[in-house]
């Protein structure tokens, strides 16, 4: 584990454009002494030009009571983690998900079979804000048991090389969730930084604990992914501004569709939200 944790340690370092880490600042800001460390993860790592994307977050505090004031938000974020937000700073457009350091350690690890916090830190990511040295510490932590989490939920399978093993895991996670992206993005996530995920090979196999906890196999990881993800969605919607804006804006981008909403879906984000669902499975847009 030793070995993987500093490279995730190395990768967790790497720099980022000035106005991320300013955002993200800015984001632990908002939460004042409950935020503990920000970690910017997803396509927008590697993009250089940021105008018109919208860049993504996670915000590690360290209590949900004490990150909001409003108490509703705390039960929500406890229930059904995390809660999604939009943020806007000098001119960039983020969301960012809120989880305590506990609820991050755990969902990045066997314990838990939902595959969406797990399946995102097996990939590249950025700390690029930490309230401390001990904050930093447990991010590192934390992410260092994604990949083994990762590897070992899928399985080998009948992989000739350790990259088939990562392309089988990542095609098996994003069907495990209601996701906007084409069935060969799994594949893709791979392909598209195959060095980073030959270096990571080795020590995230010789990680994967000897004993795991009993799961559920992938039929009910479907299902229990799938039902999350609408039930988060829902909930987005209510502490997401322009909610349903968003829900449009993200399934337009990657599945090429052209769904404009009405004005009572605008008024309505989470009616919105569920009057759009069957029309996005049928038409294979979401799966």
């Amino acid at each position: 584990m030793s070995e993987l944790r500093a490279l995730v340690a190395e990768e967790l370092s790497l720099p980022v454009d000035p106005r991320v880490s300013a955002c993200a600042e800015a984001i632990a800001a908002k939460h004042g002494a409950a935020s503990r460390a920000v970690l910017f993860y997803g396509s927008c790592l590697r993009q250089k030009q940021l105008d018109g994307l919208m860049l993504d977050f996670y915000l590690i505090v360290s209590d949900y009571r004490e990150a909001y004031d409003k108490r509703w938000l705390a039960v929500a974020n406890r229930l059904i983690p995390p809660n999604v937000f939009y943020f806007e700073h000098r001119g960039l457009v983020a969301k960012y998900a809120v989880l305590t350091e506990a609820d991050f350690f755990r969902l990045c690890g066997p314990e838990t079979s939902s595959v969406s916090v797990w399946a995102r830190f097996a990939q590249p990511s950025r700390l690029v804000w930490a309230a401390d040295k001990e904050a930093r510490k447990r991010a590192i932590e934390a992410v260092a048991r994604a990949a083994p989490t990762l590897l070992a939920a899928a399985g080998p399978g009948e992989r000739k090389t350790p990259l088939d093993w990562w392309r089988r895991a990542f095609a098996l996670t994003y069907s495990a969730e209601l996701r906007a992206e084409r069935k060969e993005k799994g594949a893709s996530v791979v392909d598209i930084d195959r060095d980073r995920y030959e270096r990571f090979s080795a020590p995230a196999i010789a990680a994967i604990p000897r004993t795991l906890p009993s799961q559920p196999g992938w039929a009910w990881r479907r299902m229990e992914g799938k039902a999350l993800s609408v039930a988060r969605l829902a909930k987005a919607s209510l502490t997401f501004a322009g909610g349903a804006e968003y829900i449009a804006w993200k399934i337009n981008r990657h599945a090429g569709t052209n769904i404009e909403l009405k004005p009572w879906q605008r008024r309505h984000p989470l009616l919105a939200g569920i009057s759009l669902l069957p029309r996005l499975l049928k038409s294979g847009a979401v799966r």
